[in-house]
């Protein structure tokens, strides 16, 4: 009996640790993150729906979709840290090319009948630009949630990490990224009955 070990291939994104060049004060693993970027991703699709109107051509599913998958090929590459993977053009460049071929082989991991359509998720190649956008912006605003997290609980480690953030969001000049942090962003520094309080 023939077996595919994509899926439990992807499972082990529990194992990755993001973050690790700097000091955590509670680790954060792929898995997390990808599940963060997911529902993230998929917001930033309804708030383009329904509140600033710029919807065109977007699927929230399919964005959901690619963002649970955006950081798959990790399980082969680990996580490069950030400073080194955006160092230069030739090694944002090079990384790039890993990060695709890690991508080929572990769509190939699938029966042959659905690797093409798993291999798209992968490598974000199903998205259109606005989606990726969108995608990009969500992965952004998990990063500064874990940098939040981290100041909040007195971690100095990651003051200069969430200034990062802020400006490079920022400059997407994305207007769902921008009511994300207006209307929803303050929320995560509340604690669970200050989140539910009068609300149930």
């Amino acid at each position: 009996m023939k077996t595919y070990p994509f899926s439990a291939l992807v499972s082990r994104m529990k194992y990755i640790t993001r973050w690790s060049l700097m000091r955590n004060g509670r680790s954060e693993s792929l898995s997390e993150h990808t599940a963060d970027t997911a529902l993230i991703a998929h917001m930033l699709c309804l708030i383009a729906r329904h509140c600033t109107g710029t919807a065109d051509q977007l699927n929230p599913d399919r964005v959901a979709t690619a963002a649970l998958y955006h950081d798959a090929p990790e399980i082969l590459t680990g996580d490069m840290p950030t400073p080194v993977k955006y160092k230069n053009d030739a090694l944002r460049t090079a990384y790039k090319a890993v990060e695709v071929q890690s991508a080929k082989a572990m769509a190939s991991l699938l029966p042959a009948q659905i690797q093409e359509e798993v291999e798209g998720y992968l490598t974000g190649d199903v998205l259109n630009d606005a989606e990726r956008k969108l995608l990009k912006a969500a992965d952004r605003l998990s990063a500064l949630i874990k940098c939040m997290e981290e100041c909040q609980s007195g971690n100095r480690e990651f003051e200069a990490a969430m200034a990062q953030q802020q400006q490079a969001i920022a400059e997407m000049h994305s207007p769902e990224a921008d009511y994300f942090i207006q209307h929803m962003l303050p929320c995560y520094t509340q604690n669970l009955d200050e989140l539910t309080r009068g609300r149930f």
